[in-house]
């Protein structure tokens, strides 16, 4: 293959990652909590069959970094739905183990129990899943839930640890291998974080993706088809 259609294609497969980035990053719009991703590339060496005719280094799709900067907090007026102001993540019981969220908006199920809107429990400083008594739901900035005048505990917040491992597992909930409790925490009530994602810059990375997909795609094509009507012509004329 011509050492041309190797950039072209490389460089369809770095635009075809950004661009799927981006679309997930624009379907999650909405969702409280949730943090955008950025591409990255990286120098990849021909394999070596190919090396033996040429020798050259492509960009290749690179792994995803999770963007942890702050949503903006939104007010909504619901007593479920709690935020941090600040550093910090909600901790949430699944089946496959503890995971962690910046998406507060929570329910309360019949026996009482602080879940999230798909039913995991709430964790509280204790490491077991708040209860709340009957009564309007309400929290102090230091995380210390309320039914009515009664006090259900203290919700856990913590921080990843340095230089620990995070891994996305749906739009707004991660995996973090080690983590540590916030000391002072700081939780408002009747509001969420919004998605740190921006719609505008979102759209624009999105456009200049797409034309420069397209511009890829059509010199490709212009390449093999010159290749191949050059083969053509000296195959014919050996002949």
């Amino acid at each position: 293959m011509a050492d041309g259609a190797y950039v072209a294609l490389n460089g369809l497969r770095t635009r075809l990652a950004e661009l799927d980035r981006l679309a997930a990053d624009l379907s999650n719009v909405a969702t409280a909590g949730y943090k955008g991703e950025r591409t990255s590339t990286y120098g990849a060496d021909r394999p070596t069959f190919d090396a033996l005719l040429m020798k050259a280094t492509d960009p290749a799709p690179g792994e995803l970094k999770i963007d942890f900067a702050r949503g903006e907090m939104a007010p909504t007026g619901r007593d479920l739905d709690f935020a941090i102001d600040g550093v910090g993540f909600f901790a949430i019981q699944t089946p496959a183990g503890v995971r962690y969220t910046q998406n507060g908006s929570f329910e309360r199920r019949a026996d009482g129990t602080l879940t999230t809107t798909d039913g995991l429990s709430v964790l509280g400083a204790d490491g077991n899943p708040l209860k709340l008594a009957d009564g309007t739901v309400s929290v102090d900035p230091d995380g210390t839930v309320r039914a009515g005048s009664v006090a259900a505990g203290q919700i856990r917040v913590v921080q990843p640890a340095a230089d620990t491992r995070i891994v996305r597992e749906g739009a707004a909930r991660f995996r973090i291998d080690d983590v540590t409790p916030v000391t002072t925490p700081s939780v408002r009530n009747h509001s969420l974080e919004r998605s740190n994602v921006s719609v505008v810059e979102a759209l624009s990375h999105m456009t200049a993706a797409s034309r420069s997909f397209e511009a890829l795609q059509r010199g490709l094509v212009s390449l093999m088809t010159d290749v191949d009507g050059r083969a053509i012509s000296e195959l014919g004329r050996r002949v």
